[in-house]
């Protein structure tokens, strides 16, 4: 399993907008070959600050499958306008203790 984080920055006076799109946009990416489940956290100190974790089977079912797929540009249209600046993805495993 491979987990995306990412911390998104929402432009200011848009959180709800764009809470609201995320709605839309979680249908999406939960119908997506290798998908497993993700969650949004709102910063409680920080407005407009948001953590989006993604669990996805392999690296690939995320990087090549969904970013390569047509349901990604619908992705990018619904929420690539709301982050300023630009958020950097991030992939992790776990480590087995």
């Amino acid at each position: 399993m491979i987990l995306e984080a990412v911390m998104l920055h929402v432009k200011p006076g848009m959180e709800l907008q764009f809470e609201s799109a995320f709605k839309k946009a979680s249908k999406i990416i939960a119908s997506m070959n290798g998908y497993l489940s993700h969650e949004l956290h709102r910063c409680v100190e920080v407005n407009g600050k948001y953590l989006l974790l993604v669990r996805w089977e392999t690296l690939e079912s995320h990087t090549v499958g969904f970013r390569g797929s047509a349901e990604y540009q619908e992705w990018k249209k619904l929420l690539h306008h709301f982050y300023e600046p630009f958020p950097t993805v991030e992939h992790f495993e776990e480590v087995e203790m």
